[in-house]
């Protein structure tokens, strides 16, 4: 483990590119930040991940969802923007809990001023995912 302490239960990597998941995911793990990753490879099985989330969560008061959601802007059938939309009609402890950072290879200013149009999206990062970004996170 490295000098960071698991200040995360669960973090979620969302990002279309398997590789990408899977390099982020192990920058992640040997920081030691996290007990948990889940990934995702689309925006729609993580919103689907969330909504059970929160099911499971109202019936036995054990929230297992993220505290840290790595999402990537540019994907097919729903993309970050859209995977934001979907989000903002989860319910407001959903949206107070997870904490967004997009993590893309976009480097269109639009995209990072549309993001900031998001409250619980908290920073904006380009890949790649390195331990130094994780340390300037500051979440």
């Amino acid at each position: 483990m490295a000098e960071n302490t698991q200040r995360f239960n669960t973090i979620m990597l969302i990002d279309d590119n398997e590789i990408d998941n899977l390099i982020n995911q192990k920058i992640i793990e040997s920081a030691g930040i996290a007990k948990h990753i889940f990934t995702h490879t689309g925006g729609k099985s993580a919103i689907e991940f969330l909504k059970n989330m929160e099911k499971i969560a109202a019936v036995t008061n054990n929230v297992t969802l993220p505290e840290l959601i790595f999402l990537d802007i540019d994907m097919p059938l729903m993309d970050g923007f859209q995977f934001l939309d979907e989000f903002e009609k989860l319910s407001k402890e959903t949206k107070e809990y997870c904490k967004i950072v997009m993590l893309t290879s976009s480097i269109n200013p639009q995209d990072m001023s549309k993001s900031k149009k998001y409250d619980y999206v908290k920073k904006y990062v380009n890949k790649p995912l390195t331990q130094d970004s994780l340390k300037k996170l500051g979440i």
